[in-house]
């Protein structure tokens, strides 16, 4: 009898690379193949923990319908595939949420599909964030053009806390955009480069933030995850 292919969704470092779980090493080493959003980045952690023999496949959000078709017909063969992202957890505003949805529909539950849990920026920003955020809604990425502003608006008229992840070239603009629109009684964080080596957090008014990332370029580098805590006057 055959046996069950399966797929493992296995969240890794979003930095320090010490921050794998024995879990997730022991799946990547015992997997078949790994599907990895830029292999390259893969390979440095695979390196790092003797694991680099092992087969790799490209699978991001360019990879277009011949990427799910490669993974799948991988599962179809019974193999164990492992999906990585470049940092974190797959399918946390990332194609791997469509890879699974894909694979639940293909096979119809004659796949394993394991969650191998872990690092996680959202997770790890509001862990030290000390901002009032018992509930918020998160955003992933926000649109870059189309609906953008009016998302600002409607994260500023949230009752709750809002999470959005940012990349170094659309920050200022972004906390531009919440300057404008917050008072100065209403905290964010701005959370850079979480568990490397120049990790930081940013908190205050939308305005003392701009004011403080504008102030030094250094401050501009790096990925972001930025928390507009929740609106208690209501």
């Amino acid at each position: 009898m055959r046996k069950m292919a399966k797929l493992s969704v296995v969240a890794t470092p979003i930095g320090n690379l010490e921050d794998v779980t024995l879990r997730a090493l022991r799946v990547l080493r015992e997997c078949d193949v790994i599907a990895c959003e830029d292999t390259r980045q893969t390979h440095k952690l695979l390196a790092h923990y003797d694991i680099s023999k092992k087969p790799t496949i490209s699978f991001h959000g360019n990879s277009g319908e011949k990427g799910f078709e490669k993974i799948i017909a991988l599962l179809e063969e019974g193999k164990h595939v492992a999906l990585v992202s470049d940092a974190g957890t797959p399918g946390v505003s990332d194609p791997g949420q469509e890879l699974v949805s894909r694979v639940r529909e293909h096979f119809e539950g004659d796949v394993a599909i394991e969650a191998i849990a872990g690092p996680s920026a959202l997770a790890a920003a509001i862990s030290v964030a000390g901002l009032r955020a018992a509930s918020f809604m998160f955003y992933g990425f926000l649109p870059l053009k189309k609906g953008r502003e009016s998302l600002f608006s409607e994260i500023v008229e949230s009752e709750r806390a809002s999470v959005f992840y940012e990349s170094s070239h659309r920050i200022v603009k972004a906390l531009e955009s919440l300057a404008a629109r917050l008072p100065d009684t209403r905290r964010i964080g701005v959370f850079r480069e979480l568990t490397k080596l120049h990790e930081e957090a940013i908190i205050g008014s939308a305005s003392e933030v701009l004011a403080r990332v504008m102030a030094d370029p250094n401050k501009q580098r790096g990925e972001f995850v930025v928390i507009i805590e929740a609106d208690t006057r209501r």
